[in-house]
């Protein structure tokens, strides 16, 4: 809770920009996504007059859990009175089902939950989706 990160942790990796996505809501004006799932989330978030910033976080942001390093994919604003939970933490998936995710993976997700509850409050909130429509179900 007490930790901080260096900002270098969002500039370590050099990228061609012709491979991101040109976005006016992140913290910087491209993004880098690793999936088609993903370039879809970031072109709605980026579209959305709901979301006031937003970040795919860096390989470094990691939480410790007892089956390795956790690092969640998005850190999201939004537009404090229009949402109940103006900071959520987001990790993309393709599909909902736990079928479909690593035992490992599917662990560190649950602890993250627990991690979140813990150090959270009723405006800051994690969770799993699968795209845009499902993330801002979760904060209405």
């Amino acid at each position: 809770i007490n930790e901080t990160h260096a900002l270098d942790i969002f500039t370590h990796d050099k990228k061609d920009l012709s491979e991101g996505f040109p976005a006016r809501r992140h913290v910087y004006d491209y993004v880098f996504t690793e999936s088609q799932n993903e370039r879809k989330f970031v072109e709605e978030l980026d579209a959305s007059t709901e979301v006031v910033v937003y970040s795919k976080l860096p390989r470094g942001f990691q939480i410790p859990t007892p089956v390795g390093p956790y690092n969640p994919d998005w850190a999201i604003a939004f537009t404090s009175g229009v949402v109940k939970h103006v900071f959520f933490v987001a990790e993309t998936k393709g599909s909902m089902s736990t079928m479909d995710l690593r035992k490992t993976e599917e662990s560190k997700i649950e602890c993250a939950r627990k991690f979140f509850a813990k150090i959270g409050t009723e405006q800051v909130r994690y969770d799993v989706v699968d795209g845009f429509g499902k993330l801002m179900e979760l904060v209405r």
